[in-house]
């Protein structure tokens, strides 16, 4: 009954300071969308993106005050708003989001993420993903472009068109490199060689690098670790029932020459770039082991 109630006030908290922000934010995405007079649309990305970082520092409290969570953020290079980041990172549940956050706001510019095109109609948040120019992407299954070659490259091109709006103001873009939440069961459907991680998918990123050029020379390497053992639902999180997460950051150099080739095009320059993520994904696997070793030993 406790953790309901909890869960019911931190819920109702969330929505209170949702529907505070989502007004002003509408109107201000609704001006940038309708008139197309540069500095204004500028003056207006700035607004929201100031109402969604404050927004997120209101989340930030309510976890703090309503919940027990720990948020064990390490960090082992200075973060700054006024350059734009690429964080490539695990994804194992709903609760990374708020760990982001947790990490990254007002740290570095507001985050961006490629999300799937059906967010757009999520009540608020769809709204607010559009007002803050999240990029929605279509994805096409292998079956779809066997029949419609016409539609293959399309992702690039939507990738490309989304990061043009990044050069105005800096941005932090992330990005799930294993695109889809870490299950027991895709773990073992797909005969991954990691022990804690899914096969990384480098298309998405590489795509991002080669449509932001070298202004994303700064990588964000993030290790989310549940140190429980089990990984929680956001239905723990809201609940209290999440004692600990660690978010490990690690500043990474990206060879210049990864920002140059064709992904799509270039078979040479592919596999080069994917045995770049595989060599971070192996680093990544160990690191997990690593936290999780450092954790148990403390308390034992």
């Amino acid at each position: 009954m406790l953790h309901a109630l909890r869960a019911a006030a931190v819920c109702l908290l969330i929505l209170l300071i949702t529907l505070i922000g989502i007004g002003p934010m509408m109107i201000m995405g609704l001006i940038k969308a309708l008139i197309p007079f540069r500095p204004l649309q500028r003056v207006c990305s700035v607004g929201v993106m100031w109402i969604a970082e404050t927004w997120a520092e209101g989340l930030k409290t309510i976890f703090r005050l309503m919940t027990p969570t720990v948020w064990d953020v390490r960090c082992d290079v200075p973060l700054g708003r006024d350059q734009p980041y690429l964080v490539i990172s695990n994804h194992q549940s709903w609760v990374d989001i708020p760990a982001l956050v947790e990490a990254f706001n007002r740290r570095t510019p507001f985050f961006k993420f490629f999300l799937k095109k059906e967010l757009i109609w999520v009540p608020l948040i769809g709204l607010a993903f559009w007002a803050l120019d999240y990029p929605f992407m279509k994805r096409y299954s292998r079956e779809h472009l066997e029949k419609h070659p016409e539609d293959r490259g399309k992702d690039l091109e939507i990738t490309q068109r989304a990061c043009e709006k990044f050069h105005d103001l800096p941005v932090t873009v992330v990005n799930f490199l294993e695109g889809t939440r870490y299950t027991t069961g895709k773990h073992r459907q797909q005969d991954s060689p990691y022990h804690h991680l899914l096969r990384p998918k480098s298309g998405g990123v590489a795509f991002v690098m080669a449509a932001l050029g070298e202004q994303m020379r700064y990588l964000l390497d993030v290790t989310i670790v549940y140190p429980e053992g089990r990984v929680p639902g956001f239905w723990h999180l809201l609940s209290g029932q999440v004692s600990r997460v660690i978010v490990d950051i690690r500043g990474r150099t990206v060879p210049p020459e990864l920002f140059l080739g064709d992904y799509a095009n270039d078979p040479e320059f592919r596999k080069t770039f994917q045995a770049w993520v595989s060599e971070l994904w192996r680093d990544k696997d160990a690191r997990i082991e690593e936290l999780r070793a450092s954790v148990s030993r403390r308390s034992g």
